[in-house]
């Protein structure tokens, strides 16, 4: 009988590798709380309906990528390949625009596609993100830029690159669609075929093919910042200049689109080098989508967003993170004294202390074996006299001091031994 695994593409993450992942976590939660957002969790499933509407019936998403079923009420589910659509759903079904206005969240959680699995890209992966509703910008896009850049410094990620672009709204995109296209379709016979179909369905989406015969075509199309309106030029002017007062690094990357149609105005993605990140460069993307609330049965609302992929960023980091130590290691000299222990462990880890044993029975030599391992930086010792004492030997593993100390008193000595390390 073959053995069980997990579904290709979906990975199992172990208690050696939580500490990093936690890291990252951490450091998300902390940054954006101290830029004001909130927290919003939004269900796994989500009606089909939503992401073909917000996200696009033509885009790769859409078209190759989701999971979807119908459940056993015959209506089309899918798993959320991405939190915007369903961050959007959220504010319009509990009319949050009508008590604020504007509304700025964010969000960290599993997303599903199926796509082929790579290195720093999984068919279940995770991604953390933001949502700000109510605000046209352009300054609280170059905050939320500058505010990666600085939360994936503190992570320890080398050598960011800043990508930003302006994909304009509707006069512009019309005037400069109608230009690629022209320029495109004499040009069909040498595209990949997935860019021969869209250029019929989706133009804008040639622009990101990966496959060499498109980039070579690619390079001598027009530029869209050339066809930019007067307003579109005004808000990317003035996003450049806040970067730049920020002293966010950032370049003009005019072939910049993503795979989502929701996107207008501006639009950036942060790529690294550094690390084990190999092809898959990608940290974080996102960007406005002031049309999509409107789009999605809602008033006229602006919007941005980005997510970030917490697997990719991982590959980027620097530092190690091995799984916490406990604070100290109970040994029992008999095994008479387990129940001892037992309750012991209790007392110290409701005073705040890690604490561990272990309590099989194993001989005290073995038991000391297991508090090296585990990087406990104290032992406590209960044997028969100890236990008729109500007393513990605590040992001082890095320094090897011991002293014999009251029951009572033997979180605070953990502390004190702590305290001078």
């Amino acid at each position: 009988m073959s053995s069980l695994r997990a579904v290709k593409g979906m990975n199992d993450v172990l208690p050696e590798d939580i500490g990093r992942w936690r890291r990252v976590e951490r450091a998300f939660w902390d940054t954006v709380a101290r830029y004001g957002y909130g927290e919003v969790r939004t269900p796994i499933v989500e009606p089909t309906e939503l992401f073909v509407r917000g996200i696009g019936e033509v885009t790769d998403i859409v078209e190759k990528e989701m999971y979807t079923f119908v459940d056993k009420g015959e209506h089309s589910l899918t798993m959320r390949p991405e939190g915007t659509a369903s961050a959007v759903r959220a504010y319009l079904q509990h009319s949050v625009g009508a008590r604020s206005p504007v509304t700025k969240w964010a969000y960290l959680g599993p997303m599903f596609r199926r796509e082929r699995p790579a290195r720093g890209r999984y068919r279940q992966f995770w991604q953390a993100g933001v949502e700000v509703f109510g605000d046209p910008g352009p300054f609280v896009d170059a905050e939320m830029i500058d505010m990666i850049v600085g939360l994936l410094a503190e992570l320890g990620v080398e050598d960011l690159e800043v990508l930003v672009n302006c994909l304009g709204t509707g006069d512009t995109r019309a005037r400069y669609l109608e230009a690629l296209v022209a320029y495109l379709t004499p040009r069909a016979s040498e595209l990949s075929a997935d860019s021969q179909r869209r250029l019929t369905t989706n133009p804008l989406r040639v622009l990101d093919s990966k496959a060499p015969q498109d980039q070579a075509v690619v390079a001598e199309a027009p530029e869209i910042l050339a066809y930019l309106a007067d307003e579109d030029r005004g808000h990317f002017d003035l996003l450049q200049e806040t970067l730049t007062a920020l002293g966010t690094p950032f370049r003009v990357e005019a072939r910049l689109v993503r795979g989502l149609d929701y996107y207008d105005r501006t639009l950036f993605e942060i790529r690294g080098r550094g690390g084990e990140l190999g092809a898959q460069n990608t940290l974080c993307g996102g960007g406005r989508y002031d049309g999509l609330v409107e789009q999605l049965g809602g008033s006229a609302t602006p919007g941005i967003g980005f997510a970030m992929g917490l697997e990719r960023i991982m590959l980027a980091m620097s530092g190690d993170d091995a799984p916490p130590a406990p604070d100290a290691f109970v040994v029992v000299t008999s095994p008479e004294q387990r129940t001892d222990a037992a309750t012991l462990l209790k007392a110290l880890r409701g005073a705040g202390i890690a604490a561990d044993a272990d309590l099989r029975g194993g001989s005290t030599k073995s038991q000391f074996r297991r508090a090296d391992k585990s990087g406990a930086a104290v032992a406590i010792v209960i044997g028969p006299d100890e236990a008729k004492a109500g007393t513990a030997q605590v040992k001082d593993l890095r320094r090897g001091e011991q002293r014999e100390v009251a029951r009572a008193e033997v979180a605070a000595e953990v502390r004190r031994i702590g305290e001078a390390e």
